[in-house]
């Protein structure tokens, strides 16, 4: 499921260009590893993705925006594949982000637009509402399938059961992204195999989960 960068409203005219808005995003990640936050303008990203600065006013008001999107989409990179179980769907994604993260522009287009936002309000919701919000589709699906599974139980009905759902799915957003970002980009260090295993355990069973008799998860060396 993948998303295009998110248009600005009220404008008409001619039909945006996917080619345009993929140059676009690319040269603006690009120019944030090269350049940093500081010295990024939108005259530079213009040069670069060989288009007018116009072109990028049309379809984002400044470098916060223009940034904001530039991370979105390589988030909506991110898939969840059927892969038989909660605990390999879960397995699954976090290394899919763990490797996403682990990519120079991912890395510092993140980070540039986190430190940002402390300060910035709005940056700070079109950071919720163009990334988070989106990820959390991964939740849902992930939720249901284990639901059709049997392997969770299914949602109550009715208002009450709604609003439990919804705070289960930002809880399990919050645990499994914030961890992956913190073991990436403040730890430094990789997102693999053995780590996605054991992170997987915790989540699923709680440290009982953790540490078998041969010291890995579930019993795992």
């Amino acid at each position: 499921m993948h998303h295009s960068a998110s248009p600005r409203k009220g404008r008409t005219g001619r039909p945006r260009s996917a080619a345009t808005d993929h140059a676009i995003l690319s040269a603006t990640r690009a120019a944030l590893v090269d350049l940093g936050w500081g010295r990024l303008t939108m005259s530079e990203v213009a040069a670069r993705a060989g288009v007018a600065k116009t072109t990028l006013y049309r379809r984002w008001a400044n470098k916060n925006e223009l940034v904001v999107d530039a991370v979105a989409v390589l988030f909506d990179e991110l898939e969840l594949p059927d892969r038989g179980s909660l605990r390999s769907d879960i397995e699954g994604v976090v290394l899919q982000f763990g490797a996403l993260l682990a990519r120079p522009e991912t890395k510092t287009a993140l980070m540039a637009v986190v430190a940002e936002s402390t300060t910035d309000e709005a940056l700070r919701e079109r950071i919720r509402s163009a990334i988070v919000d989106r990820q959390k589709r991964l939740v849902a699906l992930g939720r249901s399938r284990a639901q059709t599974r049997g392997e969770l139980p299914p949602d109550t009905d009715g208002e009450d059961g709604a609003r439990a759902a919804a705070r289960a799915m930002d809880l399990i957003f919050d645990v499994i992204a914030g961890a992956i970002v913190h073991r990436t980009l403040v730890s430094g260090e990789p997102v693999d195999a053995e780590w996605g295993r054991d992170f997987t355990a915790l989540f699923l069973t709680g440290l009982t989960g953790l540490a078998g008799p041969d010291g890995g998860a579930d019993g795992r060396s």
